[in-house]
């Protein structure tokens, strides 16, 4: 007999190019505003930037702000956010023994130093030692310290005092993914109560615009959904930052803590990639839930990327389970550590509101049940590696 503990999400933060908070994001899905992307700031690329918004809410000290690249400032934000819906910012008793889990990146380089070298560099016939003198002297002594990627989670304690256990993930979106995972499972299993878990990305930025474009083709206009970007597909890169507190049922109802859903299951592998591979992956994620999934009553939040073969494999398995499906990166771009965590955002929303927005391209399909949903399907297939899967059901 299992002795799990039931998981809750109980807060959740979510900041976007189509808005700030779970309401702003699904009033404007569900009005089918056209997706809100940039395609003249790093044309012939189209990227999803930040909607505006005031940091000094969130983060009130400027002097933090201004040590906090723009990544970190939106993981601040974005946690401030979750901790808010869930009733806990600035309850210091609890915030004691918050633990957290964050997805990150490797931090953003300094573009002007690194264009200045490149282009002194055509003129440098030994470029080892130019290379490496510029790096000494054009490079703030605090760069590197800046970069470091538990430097988002360091932010978000001395910020908002969540000082009970930290871990930091990299990998992508599979980073995203097995952050939740691991908080699940610590909490299923009585190693934590509660968790602030989530990620922070900002790919509205020319080094990574070029870092991807030498390997993974990015989407030029004109605009088209994730499903509908031909066979070599394309990413477009975003600004994102998504945080949820998640806790035991029973330290939420002892704190009288008013649940936004229930995260029932999380499935995480990774593979070789090798041809077929992601269907694979995803059908034995699929069958690891399959039987606690109520067809009649649920949905698929997807976290497909655009990028090939990894979207058209997600599709031939979802079209297999056959439940209605929604991909949100056609409306808001692909933020890699943070998408995952922001689909659990928006899979929390549909069960909550018990209705699915209208479908973009041709990989959207099925409507609303029709006796409402109450569950929902998170997919991550990351554009490299990484799937998992997430099982989000409402409580009434």
């Amino acid at each position: 007999m299992s002795t799990a503990r039931e998981v809750w999400i109980t807060g959740v933060g979510l900041v976007s190019a189509l808005g700030e908070g779970l309401d702003q994001h699904w009033q404007r899905l569900m009005a089918g505003d056209p997706p809100p992307h940039d395609d003249k700031t790093f044309a012939p690329y189209i990227t999803f930037p930040l909607v505006p918004v005031n940091f000094d809410s969130q983060i009130p000290k400027k002097g933090d702000q201004r040590q906090m690249e723009a990544w970190q400032r939106i993981g601040v934000y974005a946690a401030g956010l979750a901790l808010t819906d869930a009733g806990i910012a600035k309850n210091t008793e609890i915030l004691d023994k918050t633990d957290m889990i964050v997805a990150a990146g490797g931090g953003e380089r300094d573009v002007a130093v690194d264009a200045a070298i490149l282009t002194d560099a055509r003129k440098i016939e030994n470029r080892d030692p130019f290379v490496n003198e510029r790096l000494m002297s054009d490079l703030r002594p605090t760069l590197f310290l800046a970069q470091l990627p538990n430097l988002l989670a360091g932010n978000i304690s001395l910020v908002h005092g969540v000082v009970g256990s930290s871990r930091t993930f990299m990998g992508e979106e599979a980073s995203g993914v097995d952050a939740v995972r691991v908080a699940h499972a610590r909490i299923a299993a009585g190693q934590s109560e509660i968790s602030l878990v989530g990620g922070a990305y900002n790919g509205t930025r020319w080094d990574l615009v070029l870092l991807f474009r030498l390997g993974t083709p990015l989407l030029e206009p004109p605009f088209r959904p994730v499903w509908d970007r031909g066979p070599k597909g394309a990413l477009t890169l975003a600004a994102m930052g998504a945080f949820v507190v998640i806790e035991s049922r029973a330290h939420a109802e002892k704190r009288g803590a008013k649940p936004v859903a229930r995260l029932a299951s999380i499935q995480s592998s990774r593979n070789l990639r090798k041809t077929g591979d992601a269907e694979a992956t995803l059908r034995a994620e699929w069958k690891e839930i399959a039987s606690r999934v109520k067809t009649d009553a649920a949905v698929v939040i997807s976290g497909a990327s655009g990028a090939e073969p990894a979207t058209s494999e997600e599709r031939a398995v979802l079209g297999e389970i056959g439940l209605p499906v929604r991909a949100t990166a056609t409306h808001i771009g692909n933020g890699m550590e943070a998408q995952f965590l922001a689909n659990i955002a928006l899979g929390c929303q549909a069960v909550r509101a018990g209705t699915l927005f209208p479908g973009s391209g041709s990989g959207d399909t099925g409507q609303t049940p029709a006796n409402g949903i109450r569950q929902a399907v998170v997919t991550s297939v990351g554009h490299w590696r990484g799937e998992g899967l997430a099982l989000i059901e409402r409580i009434d």
